[in-house]
């Protein structure tokens, strides 16, 4: 991916962003060919930090633990401590839905089979179990809230889309942030598979990379 033509895409994506109540996300979309996958080591799971940040839309962090963990999560700023006698609880679709719609999860390991047990249906078809709290829970913590997951989803479609920041952030910062995302998609799929590449907002027309 040339810098330049990234540079370009994202001027012209940004100069008809127009005016709206609301701080538009920007997506990079990667298209890609001749890959199958419908092989499962062929799929996209990927989570990336990224460098820059996420201009404001930082999700949230959630952790499945027990007093110890729980303890140093909450210190670390977590800000949802579920213990494993509240798991049960969350596996209800609508309350599955709202941790994965607005929380990063982690889990402590011993907890895993319990969360996998109980929300592992709505939360695995969005890409969206909890990994694994170890080690510095506050670098892990803090790294969440800026990571961005790309799963392969539904019939396994040959696209990937990545949020890579918010229209209020610098030129620099996005492209840091597309470099990030898009390297990270080439550690699973060769550039030579890579068909294109797009920027968009959330409310404009595509601009091709």
């Amino acid at each position: 991916m040339e810098k330049n033509k990234l540079i370009s895409a994202l001027n012209k994506a940004l100069e008809s962003k127009g005016k709206r109540k609301f701080k538009q996300s920007v997506e990079l979309i990667i298209n890609m060919r001749g890959v199958d996958f419908s092989k499962s080591e062929n799929r996209l799971n990927l989570d990336i930090v990224l460098p820059k940040g996420k201009g404001g839309k930082e999700l949230k962090s959630a952790v499945f633990a027990e007093a110890g963990v729980a303890d140093q999560a909450k210190k670390a700023g977590a800000d949802l401590i579920i213990g494993p006698d509240e798991i049960p609880a969350w596996g209800d679709k609508t309350k599955a839905a709202e941790l994965a719609d607005n929380y990063f999860l982690l889990a402590e390991p011993k907890l895993m089979g319990v969360v996998a047990k109980s929300l592992g249906q709505y939360l695995g078809k969005r890409g969206k179990l909890p990994k694994p709290a170890v080690g510095d829970i506050k670098g892990v913590i803090e790294r969440s809230k800026n990571s961005v997951r790309i799963v392969s989803k539904g019939k396994y479609l040959p696209v990937a889309h990545a949020f890579i920041g918010t229209e209020i952030m610098s030129e620099d910062d996005l492209v840091e942030n597309a470099e990030a995302v898009y390297d990270a998609v080439k550690t699973k799929v060769k550039e030579g598979n890579i068909k294109s590449i797009f920027v968009k907002l959330t409310m404009g027309k595509p601009a091709r990379v």
